[in-house]
């Protein structure tokens, strides 16, 4: 159990004595899958998701006075400013397994604070305060690459979302389950009137079936929409896989197309070369934005000597990091990495 139980009852009684939460999310499926278990448990309030950036900041202190909640959850957002806080009048939840990060004036839940390596997502702890929708829990904790042991109970329900499946990747790219992870991923992309549509509709979804099957309105909305953005990443992921060379390090790049798809490709590109470090990287304005992953090599420390130096910046997970660089600096941090993983 990643929290105590003392602290799970603590955030639950947080979420139920308050009438209107403001709820900011990580823009993937755990940050997704974090806010629909405590939305859909209260059924109150108002979700932001935090796109871009990894830190949760004095830029969107405004939304404070648009919404005026009584309260603020910070859920799967790996940085959270002092600023933010300084200017946020009500009282903040953060729930998170990055870091952890020194900040004044929260209630903090993290259990890397008690196991520096705890890999536990945010969803496995959402769902242990609300004990509700098992397939939300489900995708969300298998989709930050991790099984939790109400799994079991989990193919027990949905005997056909899962299967028999020996790893996690299976799970995660052959399985039913896989197919609602890269959805709920799909769902995050794209224009931001777009991607909350798309979130007011999954909190509102009964089952996983609404949406595999196409049974309702809503779900086959979802469904069309994964359909269209899937032929794009299709094509995508072919042109990755062509990449590959004998290095060690696989490194892709693609030029912004409105979508971005680095995180996805990262990990099925992992998936398909598990003894390489995959480096996807999509090329906005004058930086490359990158998603980078491996099975067995540590990454920030790494990650911290290729931007030595350069104007950029990363971090993240042991085996999962974002980063960004100048564009014009990119083909010396490609360099570095090499260097430090020879």
């Amino acid at each position: 159990m990643a929290l105590t139980q003392k602290q799970y009852q603590h955030i639950k009684d947080e979420l139920d004595h308050c009438q209107n939460p403001l709820y900011f999310f990580d823009d993937d499926p755990d940050g997704l899958s974090s806010f629909l278990l405590l939305y859909r448990y209260k059924k109150e309030g108002h979700g932001i998701v935090v796109k871009t950036h990894p830190k949760l900041d004095a830029r969107l202190s405004p939304s404070l006075e648009d919404y005026k909640p009584d309260k603020v959850f910070v859920l799967d957002v790996a940085l959270l400013g002092q600023d933010f806080v300084d200017a946020c009048p009500e009282p903040i939840v953060w729930i998170d397994h990055h870091g952890p990060h020194k900040v004044n004036g929260v209630l903090y839940f993290n259990p890397r604070i008690r196991k520096k390596d705890s890999n536990t997502p945010t969803t496995y702890m959402c769902y242990n305060v609300v004990k509700q929708d098992l397939w939300i829990a489900a995708l969300g904790s298998i989709a930050d690459y991790y099984i939790p042991e109400f799994l079991g109970d989990f193919r027990k329900q949905y005997p056909d979302l899962i299967e028999d499946k020996n790893t996690i990747g299976d799970i995660y790219f052959t399985t039913k389950l896989g197919t609602l992870i890269k959805i709920f991923s799909f769902c995050l992309k794209g224009k931001t009137a777009d991607v909350m549509k798309n979130i007011k509709i999954l909190t509102r979804i009964k089952t996983p079936y609404e949406i595999l099957n196409q049974e309702t309105a809503a779900g086959k909305f979802i469904y069309k929409r994964y359909e269209k953005l899937n032929k794009i990443y299709n094509d995508m992921l072919k042109s990755a896989v062509k990449a590959a060379t004998r290095d060690k390090l696989l490194v892709f790049t693609y030029e912004d197309d409105k979508m971005s798809f680095t995180g996805d490709i990262a990990n099925e590109l992992l998936y398909q070369f598990p003894d390489k470090v995959i480096l996807v990287g999509r090329k906005k304005d004058d930086d490359v934005r990158m998603s980078i992953r491996s099975k067995n090599t540590i990454l920030p420390p790494l990650l911290d000597k290729a931007l030595a130096g350069l104007e950029g910046y990363g971090g993240g997970h042991e085996y999962a990091c974002g980063a960004n660089v100048k564009q014009r600096q990119f083909r010396e941090f490609v360099e570095n990495l090499k260097k430090n993983l020879a």
